[in-house]
């Protein structure tokens, strides 16, 4: 196992059950209906107030797909139609200019992705469209610094997409591609062939995008140590900046279409977790940096060196390097981040529709984050990006005594430590190299709405990472 990385079945069996994965704090779980338009509003004037230049990260969710990926969790539409398309471009066009009317001075645009669904399903004109608008309203950023990403199906490619994008100003890509193997692509409704991801790193890279990166799942129907090892050898040979290795979640009661995938095709509890040691095992071996949970970086790049000097974030797109941006999320489902709220929009095509028509922000749930949820939110940030707590920069900030503020949780937490799982003393909490790979866990403790009580010895390993 690499330096830092203590691979412990035993513990990952015991501790690796379902936990958040914290990409916010509190998480979307606890939202609420009570929260709205108007409390939108509100928190938009006295963030404005506050800070009327600070730089701006922007999320757009393009919920299109031409046909169902069985295993797909995310928000999407199934269509082939170009009016449907065409009408939610034109809607999202128009709820850039609602959510603009309510910061007082442009805010630039630092930080943009495009998730989906398949974000390629829309065309250059609409793509140049939606970037007029976010430039007009907003700013768009000329610097190097900026990140600029979208996520892309190396199926929809064409020659003219990539240098497209590149000259809209997009400069980092994530391609997915789960995994190689023929069966396994057949089992999840998703034939790609590996040719297909290699011409578009080829156009990505010829392209000028300074950051490539390949997602893939492990924990998939059909899918074997064998199968995948091939998968992740032929990954890091392509050398993507970044690899993404994720824990495919079986929820059909959620999941409409992962109602298609066999229960018998699925791996074992302890398959899975060969699956996960093989990933980590193989990546670092190719020279990959473990950043954590389920991300894999070059040691050249940004996510590594922020890992190394402590400045690695969280957001709702994964690990990041921008930190400090107020995240403004536009589209059917996509979450925002401002000032010390969250809001939801509606998932629904038609809700979402009928608001923006109605001259509405979507808004159909969210959060205020109270000082306690504050306090929370750093002290798992800083598990979940630092693998450790300074405890007397807490209380410096939060003007608390961390051992009497957070009593229950030490005991908790010393349970774990026995389990080597993590480390403290007076002055700090350390997550343990055993510990990475259960951070989720670790994370959980100080989680004020779904704190774990302990250890769960029969509990199958089914999200351990």
């Amino acid at each position: 196992m690499p330096a830092g990385v203590v691979f412990a079945p035993e513990l990952i069996r015991r501790y690796g059950g379902p936990a958040p994965r914290y990409t916010s704090y509190p998480t979307a779980l606890q939202f609420t209906p009570q929260f709205g338009e108007p409390d939108l509003r509100r928190v938009i004037a006295e963030r404005d107030d506050a800070a009327p230049a600070a730089p701006l990260s922007v999320y757009l969710h393009v919920p299109f797909c031409s046909s169902p990926c069985y295993y797909c969790g995310c928000t999407r539409v199934i269509t082939r139609q170009p009016e449907v398309i065409e009408a939610y471009v034109r809607r999202l066009i128009v709820e850039i200019g609602l959510q603009a009317q309510l910061f007082g001075r442009r805010r630039e645009i630092v930080q943009l992705h495009f998730g989906g669904g398949t974000p390629t399903t829309l065309d250059a004109g609409q793509f140049g469209r939606i970037m007029g608008a976010l430039d007009r309203h907003f700013g768009l950023s000329n610097s190097p610094r900026r990140e600029y990403s979208i996520e892309i199906d190396p199926r929809t490619l064409d020659d003219e997409t990539m240098p497209m994008l590149a000259a809209l100003g997009f400069n980092r890509v994530s391609f997915g591609v789960q995994d190689f193997d023929p069966a396994v692509q057949e089992a999840i409704h998703r034939v790609q062939p590996a040719w297909q991801t290699w011409r578009a790193i080829d156009q990505a890279r010829s392209a000028g995008f300074a950051s490539v990166s390949l997602d893939l799942i492990y924990g998939l129907p059909r899918q074997t140590p064998a199968s995948f090892a091939r998968t992740l050898d032929q990954v890091a040979e392509a050398g993507p900046d970044r690899i993404a290795v994720y824990a495919y979640a079986h929820m059909p009661q959620l999941f409409r279409a992962q109602r298609r995938i066999a229960l018998a095709d699925l791996p074992t509890p302890e398959t899975r977790l060969e699956l996960l040691q093989l990933s980590i095992d193989r990546l670092t071996g190719a020279g990959y940096v473990y950043i954590g949970m389920d991300h894999f970086a070059r040691p050249d790049d940004e996510l590594a060196k922020a890992l190394a000097d402590g400045t690695l974030q969280r957001n709702f797109q994964g690990y990041s390097t921008q930190g400090g941006c107020d995240l403004l999320a536009l589209g059917m489902s996509a979450i925002s981040h401002i000032g010390g709220c969250y809001s939801q929009n509606s998932k629904d095509m038609k809700a979402y529709a009928q608001a923006i028509d109605a001259g509405h922000l979507p808004v159909v749930r969210g959060l205020r984050l109270t000082d306690e949820d504050e306090l929370r939110r750093g002290v798992i940030e800083d598990l979940m990006c630092r693998g450790a707590v300074d405890i007397a920069a807490v209380e410096r900030t939060h003007h608390i005594d961390f051992e009497t503020h957070f009593a229950e949780e030490l005991r908790d937490l010393d349970r774990l430590a026995q389990d080597g799982l993590v480390a403290r003393d007076a002055r700090h909490i350390r997550v343990s190299p055993a510990g990475r790979l259960l951070i989720r866990r670790v994370a959980q403790t100080f989680d004020a709405y779904t704190r774990p009580t302990g250890p769960a010895p029969d509990r199958p390993a089914s999200n351990a990472v």
